[in-house]
This record gives structure tokens, C-alpha cells and sequence, in this order.
């Protein structure tokens, strides 16, 4: 478990686009390393609002797009092209304006796909397909991701693990089909919180008045099963990018100089 980091910036426009920056870093370095990089991408204003600053980047063209493996933390489960669909948004953002593997984009089943309305037999096929990806030094069935990132809820929830229900309080499993989540479409597919541990490093991104109370609370000590939030963390490190509005509720011991 590694003690949460802060980085808070001035307005939601600086932390995407910094965030996109520090993203590009951990590619090319891990790239460089082992020649491929693993990043587990999240939904929501933004998740989406860091892909559309990374397709704008001036170091975009310093990623091999061909050599990143692409996985996502949560999705809605419904048609495939549906617009509330993450991987639809993140196609629109960045996916299709990039020359990536289409063999390593591991976008989650849809509910028109060969499962049909079946959300946890969805759910087995994207953990089998992790697993499949996993190797020999890997933990919890999972490839080690290097960046997971995950948008924070209003109401602390991360990917698609909502305050007390059932999917928060799994240990076993690394991904689950989600039943009548509290914020619509109610029927989800999610990684759980053992398989987001496993990451290297998870990022979680907060910007916006609303999500103040949110950060404040995971970052006080709140039980994991009550705010989700307060139980993502990577191996090596967790990374907290906030922008001042979404930080305001923070005690002042938390936080930090702007960064920007």
C-alpha cells in the first residue's frame, strides 16, 4: 500500500493537461524499459478531459502507440457504439485520432456482444482476458498496469464500486457485473478494488466543487466499503491530481503549494 500523493492545480484545464504530460512520461519510460506500456483508462468528464489534452500534446508523437496496451476500470454495459459507453468517449477523445493495435484495445464487453444481457458472464470474460495478458511475475491474476486511473463520484465511488454495495466488498474476483448502481445506466461491468492494487501506480483524478466533499472524506481515513475512493491504491504509488475546487475541503495538513 503506498501513501497518497497530491498534486492540485489551479482549474481542471491545467490538471488535464498536466496530467496528459506526466501520463506521456510513464509511457515512453516504460516503453523504453520493457517495450510495451499498460495503462487502464476511466470515464467521466475527466478521464475524458486528460484524453482530449493528450491528443492535443506536443509529446503526443513520443508514444508508440502501437506498443500500449489499453484496459478500462469500469463500463456501462450496453450496445457497443452506445454514447454514454467509456470506450466510445475515449474513442472520441483521443482512441481514433491515434495509430494504435486495435489487438491491444481490451475494451469491455457490450450488451449487444456474445453475451447479451448476461452482465456477469461479461464480467468472467474481460478477468479471463486479463489473466491471459497476466505473466509469470504479475499479481492477482491481473497484468501489473503502470497507470490506473480512475475518476472520483460525488459520492467517493471509483470505477464502478459504489459506497456499500457489493461489488466494494470483493476480494476474489478482479471483475465483476455491477446490479443497480445508485448513478444510471444501473446494470455495469467493474474492476474490483484487489485488481486495482495490483497496479503499479494508480491515479485518481478530482476536479470540480462537487467532488470536494469526496476527496476530503477518502482522504481522511474512510473505510473502503463507505468511500471506495479511500481503498484505490497502486503498488509503488497513489497519486491524487486535484484542481483547486475539488481540493477546497482538504485539511490544510494535506494540502499542498499549487503546483501550477
Amino acid at each position: 500500500m503506498s501513501t497518497p500523493q497530491l498534486v492540485v492545480h489551479r482549474d481542471k484545464e491545467l490538471m488535464a493537461e498536466a496530467a496528459a504530460a506526466r501520463l506521456i512520461t510513464k509511457i515512453v519510460d516504460a516503453q523504453a524499459a520493457r517495450g510495451s506500456a499498460s495503462i487502464v483508462l476511466t470515464g467521466g468528464r475527466n478521464g475524458n478531459g486528460l484524453l482530449a489534452a493528450l491528443g492535443s500534446a506536443p509529446a503526443r508523437d513520443a508514444v508508440d502507440w502501437s506498443r500500449l496496451d489499453l484496459w478500462w476500470g469500469d463500463e456501462r454495459y450496453l450496445p457497443e457504439g452506445d454514447p454514454e459507453r467509456n470506450v466510445t468517449q475515449a474513442r472520441a477523445a483521443l482512441l481514433d485520432r491515434v495509430p494504435l493495435d486495435p489487438a491491444r484495445v481490451h475494451a469491455m464487453p457490450a450488451s449487444d456482444g456474445p453475451y447479451g444481457g448476461d452482465v456477469d458472464a461479461a464480467a468472467a470474460a474481460y478477468a479471463e482476458e486479463l489473466a491471459a495478458a497476466a505473466g509469470p511475475g504479475d499479481h492477482c491474476g491481473v497484468p501489473t498496469f503502470d497507470v490506473l486511473m480512475l475518476g472520483v463520484g460525488p459520492d467517493t465511488h471509483v470505477a464502478s464500486l459504489f459506497p456499500e454495495l457489493p461489488a466494494v466488498r470483493e476480494t476474489e474476483r478482479t471483475v465483476v457485473g455491477v446490479h443497480g448502481a445508485p448513478k444510471p445506466p444501473p446494470v455495469r461491468i467493474s474492476l474490483t478494488l484487489p485488481a486495482i492494487r495490483a497496479a503499479h501506480e494508480v491515479w485518481l483524478l478530482a476536479a470540480g466543487e462537487d467532488k470536494a466533499k469526496a476527496a476530503a472524506i477518502a482522504l481522511s481515513g474512510a473505510g473502503e466499503v463507505q468511500a471506495p475512493a479511500a481503498g484505490a491504491y497502486g503498488r509503488s504509488r497513489t497519486l491524487w491530481l486535484l484542481d483547486a475546487a475539488a481540493a477546497s475541503e482538504l485539511p490544510r495538513s494535506l494540502y499542498p503549494p499549487a503546483s501550477a
